[in-house]
């Protein structure tokens, strides 16, 4: 990697380490701050905007990487770049994720994929595995749930990632009265049951963990009144998924 690569300037939130959630194995996992939507069920507000983060030149995230290497190469685990949305910082994430191969790392990218566009070639050439956050299979919805933005951009980022052979593991959050329509949900499948490299689908159930970061921030929490989804939700949505034949975690 070149000098000039390694000065090549982020906003990282934070840090943590977890153990196959983020991908396989152990995974060093950066959280860049900055993202284009504003979804109804976030549990991060405090990472929408990149002035909420730290500025961190390459060459600084990955002496942080050295120090856990060793112990995510015998856990057979990796990187993982996560966010808000690391698809707002395309350079940075590019020259991580290449520096991460110089060291023989696995490397993990956690998106909505609506940037789609700004992850170029190279950016992908580096990546091993993409968790694609997919939040509803319906544009309405999709607006309702995101304030912002279309369903399109992650549809075709995820047909990108499979003409690439890039493994896609699929989350979608289920929150009751929001993404749990039957006609929604069926929609998700359909759309991720068309790419070929969707290796499983990880149904999320909605939580409010979250809130105390909205109070924090003095924000109203949106979903503040709406509970958990019950066990026969659950199990209905992800036979849903199962019924095209898709794996579901």
């Amino acid at each position: 990697m070149t000098p000039a690569l390694k000065q090549i300037v982020g906003a990282v939130h934070s840090y943590d380490v977890s153990v196959g959630v983020d991908g396989p194995g152990t995974r060093f996992v950066a959280f860049l701050a900055g993202c284009p939507l504003r979804c109804l069920y976030c549990h991060s507000p405090d990472t929408w905007y990149r002035r909420s983060g730290t500025a961190t030149t390459v060459d600084e995230l990955m002496e942080k990487v050295h120090r856990y290497e060793r112990f995510v190469k015998i856990a057979r685990g990796g990187v993982t770049l996560s966010g808000g949305d690391p698809l707002q910082q395309p350079d940075f994430v590019r020259a991580v994720f290449q520096a991460c191969k110089d060291l023989d790392l696995h490397t993990a990218l956690d998106t909505s994929g609506f940037l789609d566009e700004r992850a170029d070639d190279a950016l992908l050439a580096a990546t091993d595995l993409v968790l694609l956050d997919v939040k509803s299979g319906d544009q309405k919805t999709y607006q309702k749930v995101t304030k912002t933005g279309r369903l399109a951009p992650t549809v075709r980022f995820a047909h990108r990632l499979a003409d690439r052979g890039i493994p896609i593991w699929v989350r979608f959050v289920l929150v009751p009265g929001l993404t749990d329509a039957e006609d929604n949900v069926a929609a998700v499948a359909d759309i991720v049951a068309a790419v070929s490299t969707v290796e499983r689908v990880e149904v999320l159930p909605f939580h409010t963990l979250g809130a105390p970061k909205y109070a924090a921030l003095g924000l109203d929490y949106p979903l503040k009144d709406t509970p958990s989804p019950s066990p026969e939700l659950l199990d209905r949505v992800r036979g849903q998924f199962r019924d095209r034949g898709l794996v579901v975690t």
